[in-house]
């Protein structure tokens, strides 16, 4: 998907939100009962990480207690979603393809862990729709801006497709770098080794901020606090951080 589709895809999205009635609510114990699993299951997953990969997490505070935020990730394994979930204090909605809705079971997890199904097949409007909807109501979305997992564990280059979404939902734009997941997990590896990992947020860009900047000085920013806080992480795996 180009970033110039993505953008007319956001604009053409805001409008249909701004349209679309509102749908009934969730049921308060089905949100409540959602709410209690994925509490549990970060919980499982904080200690699992901490025994198997020394997880450190800095800069967690960046985060908002309340209110929409666009999180914007490093990509180096397929772990990441659940090592940025488990370092958040609050609730994420993720982004996962279509695809991986097709199984009824791990679609229930899916929805349990607020994801939002993006069908790259067919334009992945209706996704979008949602994860504007989700962001404008005051809820965290984790985002990947470099499109695709990292070949060598560095950094890749950072598109622009993310920005459109943001001057819509006019929410804070968090950084996160994740270091040595792609030690643990290789693209394309079915094993996950017990290396060190670390999760670094940085300081929230807000709307106010970046509002009135051009797509490149957008993507110059959030590329320029990712690498620094690349290099935060890794010195923290090597101990002199």
């Amino acid at each position: 998907m180009s970033d110039q589709t993505l953008s007319d895809q956001a604009n053409t999205a805001a409008e249909n939100t701004a349209k679309k009635k509102p749908k009934g609510s969730e049921s308060q114990l089905s949100l409540i009962a959602r709410r209690i699993v994925y509490r549990v299951l970060r919980l499982i997953a904080r200690m699992l990480c901490v025994l198997w990969f020394r997880i450190r997490v800095d800069g967690r505070h960046h985060v908002p207690s309340q209110g929409g935020g666009m999180l914007l990730s490093t990509h180096q394994s397929g772990l990441d979603p659940i090592l940025v979930g488990l370092a958040c204090n609050r609730n994420l909605n993720f982004l996962a393809r279509s695809t991986l809705f097709r199984n009824p079971a791990f679609s229930l997890l899916l929805k349990t862990l607020d994801s939002i199904e993006i069908d790259r097949e067919r334009g992945g409007l209706s996704g979008l729709r949602e994860m504007l909807s989700r962001l404008r109501s005051g809820k965290v979305v984790l985002l990947f801006p470099e499109g695709t997992r990292t070949q060598d564990g560095a950094i890749g280059v950072v598109k622009p497709g993310f920005f459109p979404i943001a001057k819509r939902s006019d929410v804070p734009l968090i950084p996160v770098a994740i270091v040595g997941a792609f030690e643990c997990m290789p693209k394309g590896s079915k094993w996950i080794f017990p290396k060190p990992i670390a999760v670094v947020f940085g300081k929230p860009i807000p709307p106010e901020d970046y509002r009135n900047w051009s797509e490149e000085q957008a993507v110059r920013a959030v590329a320029t606090s990712l690498g620094d806080l690349y290099q935060r992480g890794k010195n923290s795996i090597e101990g002199t951080y």
